[in-house]
């Protein structure tokens, strides 16, 4: 009985029993009657448990069945006496007790049919138990339970009891009783077999009940009751056929928000169709789906219109719909011997006639290929592998392409086995002639997306298939350059995980690490990747792999990428779980075969030690002076290590525990004097990660702590970081009271009694509590309390020293995010405690919200009246103005300020982030406490007006906040709290969301503020909060209500004289739908409402009130995003993917008839001249997001033809350049040539034809929208569109100044530059001599000063440009080169800017001599054109082409060098200057520094390692390209283009290089000593134990990124080495004496400062706090590199640096000293444990690569 809940735990205990019980058969049945009947025995209403137990001996027990089939009408009594009670009282929304006993009631007529069957059909045998049961049953299919789930299990429960039937003819009658119901609903009786009952009437006509009868029937009834023939009916009618696939053809237009279900149903009834077939052909004698039946073009018609439904799980019906339809084609054909079988032609060619960014084409594609045989699907579709390489270039696509990909070589390979019996190397030389230049072009692509997808779902795919085609791959990728690489790289990774361990050489090891070393992340992820991954993991790591990491890891912690960072934590555990696995199978004995001898203890030594120095490297970049991505990806690797290597387990977790054998491992650890993972520095650098001030860092460490660490902190440390918690709580900047609320929650977690009573908590009668919990939390709000109480006196100074979000951060982490604290508000013996703590703390946060939003409005107190609506910006800074007056002293006035004060800013930090505090801790304790899984004997912990106190301070903060931050927190609590609320079981906290959500739109009704700011403030949340708490599974009322009550109000007509300063009712009302439609929550709930608000939002746009077009377009502009989706990625200006037009009209038929009445009315003739029409651009905006369709007769897009055409004439240019781009989608590919011709040949031949040039000016504007749509990848041949280029060669007249619009004459040139192949060569030249004499004769005009200024004339001056430079491209001619680069040095403005516009967009990328010419012209101009500095835009136009052609280090040629003429220098000099005296902008400012880069390229070693600690990414890319340069052997030739390398491998080759080239020069040891800041330890000392009050406002730093400690101990081992390596008496050695007579005793006495506060126990008060101040720890590290430096030069130079006065120290002596301060540094966590061997962080240039390195990667 216990195990009723676990179908498998109940089987296999039934299993046991019944084998124990042989021979004793009798008394188990006996023992399992007694058993059952006690359930029925114990009341009327099965409890849940009953039923589980009712429905697992039906299921599974044989003696169950027996028994229930002896007690059946007992059994039915009590099933129907429980249903009806859960219909009386609904027990919760989301309550399962319907769902139960329904189920209990299907598995009743699914065991006992034979049982049941007289109860139905019989007339002597009818039950009227069963009678009431089926009336309850009609009654939650029609919707009296509310939850969906429960609805459609009544359905198949429906259909289970026809299944009884003794012939199908009586079941069919039955069925079709219940397809008639929905028409008489609540009339008449249903006569049901021989049971009669009445008809239930329909509560909320939702539609779904005819989905709950398809579904059911399609479900489970038998085949024989669908396909019997239907008595009364013509034409040998069945149930399938005439009542079913009406009803889902129905199903799949009407219900909109249960698409999911009704395409289940669809591919459900296929299937079905599929099984009964047999039965079919018998009863109708013939085809069913036969080529020219109206079923086969419903169903074919229903697919194609659905196929791109966004509805998340429909795509998978449809797919495997459209495989069910061709089978079921397929077996009917091959039953009546057909052998013509056109349909799979006619959707291959619609498929091929479709878009390839329609993600719904490839769907029958695939269905198709078995049918047809791959050669012919690839005949008939020539672009197939362009289109693929786009789809895998765009991520929604790429799982489509893929399995086309799969389905083709898979019906390749059977059909060359099936021909000739071949070679597995005679199939894979089949598959290269087809695929292996998709695939080879994918993994070399440039775009790392297209790249990983080709390489995650072809490459090991297809090794798997064809292992043969890694030999023709590899062949593939041999080059040097970056996409080669990345390419290896991932064929090897491919490679290894298909044949498990893969031997690499010489050679392939270099790579590897060049690999390893490069820029791209991708590529040093796939290498990463190589290394640690293995199909097995107990492979051990080979030595050559743990090298490669320990090289790898320590260069990649500061990497940007939060990706980065996230995969190489994964593949770090892979190697480390590869380590343990590996390690413990040793320690068991279980050697690999062919291991040598001694092999076993070298790899657990290996393993022990790179897990030790992991740990060391991980907690040494802890350090607060190292930046947020070292700490975060630091933190990772220890969370990997640890989560890895200790044997902590992780009750929430089901995959990933540590062995059983665990302790063996850690113990031969330890006994090696490693893996101390819990050591004291350790802990404290955890600790001060506690301090950090971002939430990642805090709450990462946080956790670690907690799982990993020993239960409870030492007392000391626990003493100490509660007075760090207590302070930091009061201070105003928010991460540092967020680090206080962290530092609360996590000594909470560490503490136990004995802790807590040495702890200073305010709360002492709390001390005799049992809970730990319930202590802290008491404490916490006697805090909290305290802080109110100040604030009510002195809010400034509240704000200032004790802000009260700091305690109630605490508060909600401590009480939400504490499992120990949720367990004990279970305890029953502290309920009453708890109840009474959280009544005391709704009230206080009631108080504090009141007084904070009362003080903005000039309130003060609780008490204070409040408004109805948030008060204005002004009237807040007037507000908080009084208020700092009055904690100044009442005569002390502020000076008028275009700046917010610090005092103003204090007040409203504390206000804005106190509200959201309080949002949240109120909506996560609702969501805690109102829980249904809590145990309801205990009473409520939030009683009911605890609950409606905390929604009054919801309303409150919603209705009087316009801060967005404060609004969104509150919001997300309030939708947690609205969420517990309506799904609690108890009415009451039910109704009370109902209310406030009637009070709001009660609200809405009127005006409420004189401000209009802020899209109504955080009013339209309220309601979003509410709505998107409803239980999903459920109808949605409130929503459907609140709806449905804001379109009434937005429109009601306006006022005829409304205030313009008020906020109207309607313009309310569309911020609240605009709200309600962009909240992520709803999804597509919304859609079924979006016809009646895009019909709203259309009438908005032309109201005579500017908020209410403000209004409406934004409701417009969040329609279409939810409509269409989000937009993705963009190519050639146009959406990459999208949905049809054609599939949009066919989902939402009711919209797109709105949109085409629009377009209408504004196309229509009017009288009068044009009108406006304000919801036109619009529309077209929202078509033009479309994509076009397949050609079919019949189209819904077809009748959007005619009125776009006609807006070509529209007088607004606006109108006429959108209504181009949206005819582009209404137009489907193949009809396209014809409607080109069509508008090539309206235009006019000759300048008298011309009625109106805004007409000629739209058609050439939509011939131009459509042959760019043609003629991209693979679009219309140039050959089909010669018809057009002869129209268009006859109206060549539009080019010349016969044609006197220069707009007309642009448009006509753009059309022009897309046919450039199609034109015969005389018109070609005809096209380059218009354009060369008029822009000759504009260069003439403009140096006489005669030209005229013409309206339009720039923009055909600047196409006319454009357009010389891309024939040059395409010609590659030299003389049109020549000419391109004339232009660029004239001095037009206009033509420059185009030419310029035209590089940077790369279109010249095609030519290189075209981008060599046009560098080589920009460098000649430099100087000139950044002496004039004209305009701050054409010069960054100017340098972003001048960098973007030289973007590559090898197109920089000797030439170049050469026409800079000796301008470089004054170049640079001027770029400097602009750089820091003009505030260029940050866009031009970026151009600036890459320019001097580029032209300091032998200059800048220096600068170099300055900018590789750049604070922006870009700057660092550019100065590793620059390292990488350098890092070219002298008299290498860069063949494949430089390996640009990453950010520190750059660092190390510069570095080397200077040792190695520059070692001799003094200066070289003067500049790198330059990089060590000197900082005063002193001060940093003195500010930490005067112990200030923290300002709101904290010093920004320079350079986040920089690690100034970090550089200081890289650059350490590099001075030593140039200090050994230069000879005695050499001039470095002098600049060593110099440093150490000027340094050298100030770092000595920084030393001695340093043992005398960290030994005499001085820094013990505020030890604490300097464990996370970065500066201290900054100034310490670079104290130690000094003073280690300082030894190295006394080491070094001898006697004649130790006689230097004020040092007083031998070589010997400061060593002893360092080790004793480092000693005590560590104690105190303020310095890493020294690595005897390979110091982490440590790293000097790179060693190389050994050769002599062999082994399996």
């Amino acid at each position: 009985m216990e195990a009723t809940s676990s179908s498998s735990s109940f089987q296999k205990l039934e299993q046991m029993v019944t084998q124990l019980a042989v021979g004793k058969e009798a008394l188990l049945a006996q023992e399992v009657d007694t058993l059952l009947a006690g359930l029925a025995l114990q009341g009327e209403v099965l409890s849940p448990g009953d039923l589980q137990s009712v429905s697992m001996f039906l299921e599974e027990s044989s003696l169950g069945r027996q028994h229930w089939r002896q007690n059946l009408s007992l059994l039915l009594q009590r099933l129907a006496s429980t249903l009806r009670w859960v219909l009386q009282g609904q027990p919760a929304p989301g309550s399962t007790w319907g769902y139960l006993v329904i189920k209990a009631c299907l598995q009743v007529f699914q065991a006992l049919p034979k049982d049941v069957a007289p109860l139905v059909w019989s007339t002597s045998g009818k039950s009227e138990t069963l009678q009431s049961l089926l009336g309850l049953l009609l009654e939650v299919a029609w919707g009296k339970a509310l939850n969906k789930d429960t609805r459609l299990l009544a359905g198949t429960a429906l259909s289970m009891l026809v299944n009884t039937a003794p012939q199908p003819q009586y079941g069919a009658s039955a069925v079709l009783t219940l397809f008639q119901l929905p028409s008489q609903a609540g009339t008449g009786e249903l006569k049901f077999g021989e049971l009669v009952v009445e008809v239930p009437p329909v509560l909320e006509p939702d539609g779904l009940e005819k989905l709950v009868l398809t579904r059911g029937l399609l479900t489970c009834c038998k085949m024989d009751i669908l396909s019997c023939q239907l008595d009364g009916l013509p034409h040998k009618a069945c149930l399938l056929l005439d009542m079913v696939f009406p009803a889902v053809c129905a199903l799949t237009r009407e219900q909109k928000d249960c698409h999911y279900y009704c395409f289940q149903a669809c591919a459900l009834w296929l299937q079905r169709l599929r099984e009964g077939l047999a039965a079919l052909w018998h009863l109708t004698g013939t085809r069913v789906v036969a080529q020219d039946t109206e079923l086969l073009q419903e169903v074919t018609q229903l697919l194609w219109n659905n196929a791109e439904t966004p509805v998340e799980g429909v795509s998978e019906f449809i797919h495997s719909s459209f495989r069910l339809l061709l089978e079921i084609y397929h077996l009917e054909c091959q039953h009546f011997q057909d052998q013509e079988r056109p349909l799979y032609q006619q959707m291959l060619q619609r498929v091929v006639s479709m878009p390839w960014q329609i993600k719904a084409r490839y769907v029958p594609l695939c269905a198709i290929v078995p049918y047809m045989g791959s050669q012919q699907v690839l005949d008939a579709y020539p672009d197939l592998s362009q289109h693929l390489l786009s789809c895998l270039s765009t991520n929604h696509l790429c799982p489509a392409a893929a399995e086309v990909y799969k389905v083709l070589v898979q019906q390749q390979c059977s059909e060359w086995r099936d021909g000739q019996q071949g070679t597995e190397e005679a199939l894979a030389e089949h598959w290269a002639l087809c695929w292996l230049p998709l695939l080879s072009q994918a993994l070399c692509s440039p775009l790392p997306i297209l790249q990983s997808n080709a390489a995650n779902h072809l490459l090991t795919w297809t090794l798997r298939q064809l292992p043969a085609t890694q030999a023709l791959l590899a062949a593939q990728f041999g080059g040097q350059n970056t996409t080669s690489l990345r390419a290896w790289v991932s064929l090897l990774k491919a490679q290894k995980s298909v044949a498990g361990a893969l031997p690499l050489g010489d050679e392939a090891l270099e790579r590897l690490s060049r690999c390893l070393g490069t820029r791209e992340e991708g590529v040093r992820l796939a290498a990463l990747g190589l290394l640690c991954c293995s199909p097995n993991t107990n492979q051990p790591l080979s030595g050559t792999e743990v090298q490669l990491l320990r090289e790898f890891l320590p260069l990649n912690l500061n990497c940007d990428s939060s990706s980065f960072r996230q995969l190489l934590q994964a593949a770090v555990r892979k190697a480390l779980v590869r380590l343990r696995d590996s390690s413990l199978a040793r320690l068991r004995g279980k050697a690999p075969r062919c291991s040598r001898p001694g092999e076993g203890a070298e790899q657990l030594t290996q393993a022990v030690g790179f897990v030790e120095w992991l740990l060391q490297l991980s907690v040494a970049s802890l350090s607060p002076g190292c930046n947020y991505q070292r700490k975060k990806t630091a933190l990772l690797l220890l969370a990997a290590v640890l989560e890895t290597c200790t044997d902590t387990w992780s009750p929430d977790k089901k995959k990933g525990q540590p062995p059983r054998t665990m302790a063996t491992l850690l113990s031969y650890a330890r006994q090696s004097g490693c893996w101390d993972f819990f050591s004291q520095p350790n802990l404290l650098a955890l600790l001060s990660c506690l301090q950090d001030s971002t939430n990642e860092i805090r709450d990462l460490a946080s956790e670690l702590l907690v799982r990993y660490f020993p239960a409870t902190f030492p007392e000391p440390i626990a003493l100490a970081l509660f007075q760090l918690a207590q302070d930091t709580l009061g201070s105003p900047r928010v991460q540092e009271a967020e680090a206080g609320a962290v530092l609360m929650k996590t000594i909470l977690q560490k503490s136990d009694g004995g802790t807590m009573k040495s702890l200073s908590l305010e709360a002492e009668a709390a001390l005799t509590l049992p809970s730990r919990g319930l202590c802290f939390a008491q404490h916490l709000l006697h805090v909290l309390q305290a802080q109110y109480k100040v604030a009510c006196q002195d809010l400034l100074r509240a704000a200032a020293t004790a802000p009260m979000h700091g305690a109630i951060a605490a508060l909600r982490r401590c009480l939400l995010q504490v499992p120990e604290v949720a367990v004990s508000m279970q305890a029953a013996e502290l309920v009453q405690s708890w109840q009474e703590l959280l009544t005391r703390l709704v009230t206080t946060v009631r108080d504090i919200t009141s007084l904070l939003l009362g003080a903005l409005q000039s309130q003060q107190g609780p008490s204070a009246d409040e408004q109805a609506a948030a008060p204005s910006f002004a009237e807040m800074g007037n507000a908080i103005g009084s208020l700092i007056m009055l904690g100044k002293g009442q005569g002390q006035e502020e000076e008028d300020s275009i700046l917010l004060s610090e005092e103003h800013s204090l007040i409203l930090t504390c206000c804005w982030v106190s509200v959201k505090e309080i949002g949240l801790l109120l909506g996560g304790l609702a969501e805690l406490l109102l829980s249904p899984a809590l145990p309801a004997e205990l009473g409520p912990l939030l009683p009911l007006p605890t609950l409606q106190m905390a929604t009054r301070v919801f309303q409150e903060i919603l209705l009087r906040c316009r801060h967005w931050g404060a609004v969104e927190g509150c919001s997300m609590g309030f939708t947690k709290f609205c969420a517990a609320l309506l799904n609690h079981p108890d009415p009451e906290l039910q109704a009370i969301p109902r209310a406030v959500l009637e009070q709001g739109l009660e609200a809405l009704s009127g005006p409420r503020s004189s401000s209009i700011t802020r899209r109504a403030a955080g009013f339209p949340m309220l309601f979003l909060c509410i709505v998107s708490g409803e239980p999903p599974a459920q109808a949605r009322p409130l929503l459907t209500h609140c709806i449905q009550t804001l379109l009434t109000l937005a429109a009601t007509a306006l006022p005829q004289d409304w205030d313009q300063t008020l906020d109207l009712p309607q313009v309310c009302a569309l911020h609240v739908l605009q709200t309600l439609v962009r909240g992520a929550g709803l999804g597509g709930a919304v859609l079924c409402h979006a016809t009646p608000m895009m019909a709203l939002a259309l009438r908005g746009l032309g109201s005579p009130c500017w908020a209410m077009r403000n209004a409406a377009i934004q409701l417009f502009s969040a329609l279409t995003s939810r409509l269409l989706g989000q937009p993705r990625s963009h190519r050639d200006g146009c959406p990459s993917e999208g949905l049809s037009l054609h599939a949009f009209l066919g989902q939402h038929p009711k919209l797109g008839a709105v949109l085409l009445g629009e377009l209408k009315v504004a196309t229509a003739p009017t009288s009068g001249g044009p009108r406006l029409h304000p919801a036109l651009h619009a529309i077209l905006t929202l078509l033009a997001q479309l994509q076009p369709g397949a050609d079919s007769p019949g189209s819904p897009s077809a009748p959007f033809l005619g009125p776009l055409l006609g807006l070509a004439k529209s007088p607004i240019y606006a109108v006429r350049a959108m209504a181009a781009k949206a005819l582009v989608p209404v137009v489907p590919p193949p009809q396209r040539c014809r409607l080109l011709l069509q508008l090539a040949q309206q235009l006019p031949a000759a300048p008298g034809q011309i009625l109106s040039h805004n007409t000629v000016h739209g058609q050439l504007l939509q011939l131009r929208a459509l042959l760019a749509a043609a003629t991209g990848t693979r679009g219309l041949s140039a050959e089909v569109l010669h018809p057009v280029a002869l129209q268009l060669e006859a109206r060549g007249w539009l080019l010349t100044p016969a044609q006197r619009c220069p707009l007309v004459r642009a448009a006509f040139l753009q059309v022009l530059a897309l046919l450039p192949t199609s034109f015969s060569p005389a018109f070609a030249q005809y096209i380059h001599d218009t354009i060369s004499t008029t822009l000759g004769s504009l260069l003439e005009g403009g140096k006489s000063g005669c030209a005229e200024p013409e309206v339009g004339s720039a923009i055909l001056h600047q196409t006319m440009a454009q357009f010389m430079c891309s024939e040059a491209a395409r010609l590659a001619d030299s003389e049109r080169i020549a000419a391109v680069c004339s232009l660029l040095q004239q001095p037009n403005h206009d033509i420059q800017l185009a030419i310029l516009s035209w590089v940077i967009a790369g279109e010249g990328g095609t030519c290189k001599e075209v981008e060599n010419a046009l560098g080589l012209t920009l460098l000649e101009s430099l100087r000139s054109v950044l002496q004039e500095r004209r305009d701050k835009e054409f010069l960054r136009l100017y340098l972003e082409a001048l960098l973007h052609l030289y973007r590559d280090p090898s197109s920089w040629s000797q030439e170049a060098s050469s026409k800079l003429q000796g301008s470089s220098a004054s170049c640079l000099e001027m770029l400097l200057h602009m750089v820091e005296a003009e505030c260029p902008g940050p866009d031009l400012l970026f151009q600036a520094l890459c320019a001097a880069s580029l032209l300091l390229a032998h200059q800048l070693i220096n600068m170099a390692i300055h900018l590789l600690q750049d604070e922006e990414r870009e700057v660092r890319h550019e100065a590793s390209g620059f390292a990488s340069l350098l890092r070219q052997s002298p008299g290498e030739v860069l063949q494949d283009g430089c390996i640009f390398v990453q950010d520190n491998v750059g660092l190390q080759s510069l570095l080397e290089l200077l040792l190695g080239e520059f070692g001799e020069y003094p200066e070289t040891f003067n500049s790198l000593l330059q990089h060590i800041p000197i900082l005063d330890l002193r001060s940093v000392v003195e500010e930490l134990e005067a112990n200030k009050p923290a300002s709101l406002y904290k010093e920004d730093e320079p350079n986040v990124f920089a690690e100034p400690a970090v550089l200081a101990r890289q650059l350490l081992p590099v001075l030593v080495q140039l200090l050994e390596k230069a000879p005695t008496g050499s001039p470095v050695h002098a600049s060593a004496l110099q440093w150490l007579e000027a340094k050298g005793p100030g770092v000595l006495r920084d030393l001695q400062y340093c043992k005398h506060c960290w030994s005499q126990g001085t820094a013990a008060h505020w030890g604490m706090k300097a464990l996370g101040c970065a500066k201290l720890h900054t100034a310490l590290a670079v104290l130690l590199v000094r003073a280690r430096l300082v030894a190295q030069v006394l080491q070094v130079l001898g006697e004649s640096a130790t006689a230097m006065p004020g040092l007083g120290y031998g070589t010997q002596e400061l060593e002893q000293e360092l080790e004793l301060v480092q000693e005590l540094l560590v104690q105190h966590g303020l310095a890493p444990v020294p690595n005897q061997k390979n110091a982490p962080g440590e790293l000097g240039p790179l060693s190389g690569t050994d050769s002599s390195r062999h082994a399996a990667v």
